[in-house]
């Protein structure tokens, strides 16, 4: 009988630790993961795209103030700038925001999570608790929350955006 191998799964924070081979500037093509996304953003073939560390996510996240709002690609637009780059890959920022979140609930660390939107103002169902916490919490900080279809979003939300 074969013996199963252990496996310890990743914990949030350990997940959140810088990755080696990133961050990464690469040229956009239209296979990349992110492409649709980043050609609706005006990308085109051939601009330069960086693939940050969750770190860097996680700073940005950490310094949205109460009554502040931010959505991916606020983050995005900060990242690509940083780094020298027309765009930032979106998909790996979001999966980025959504570890930073689990890292503060896990930790109960200080990044006020619950204020980073999608980019539409939608509320976030894979953070901690889902729409619905983050819909209190949002909430509680002054931020009217309005339901479309399945969906909760946070109503005129581009009057409540960090600016730079």
């Amino acid at each position: 009988m074969a013996k199963k191998m252990g496996y310890k799964r990743k914990t949030w924070e350990e997940k959140l630790e810088d990755k080696e081979n990133l961050p990464k500037i690469l040229k956009l093509r239209p296979k990349f993961p992110c492409a649709k996304a980043l050609m609706k953003l005006g990308a085109k073939s051939g601009d330069t795209v960086v693939i940050t560390q969750p770190k860097e996510v996680l700073e940005i996240m950490r310094k949205v103030p109460k009554g502040k709002l931010v959505t991916i690609k606020e983050i995005c637009e900060q990242l690509a700038e940083k780094h020298g780059t027309k765009f930032c890959c979106t998909l790996t920022a979001g999966i980025f925001v959504m570890i930073a979140a689990n890292v503060a609930e896990e930790t109960k660390g200080r990044t006020p999570y619950w204020r980073t939107l999608k980019m539409d103002g939608a509320l976030n169902e894979k953070f901690p608790g889902g729409q619905e916490a983050q819909r209190k919490r949002l909430e509680k900080e002054g931020h009217k929350v309005i339901t479309r279809g399945k969906r909760l979003y946070v109503e005129d939300f581009q009057k409540s955006l960090l600016t730079k």
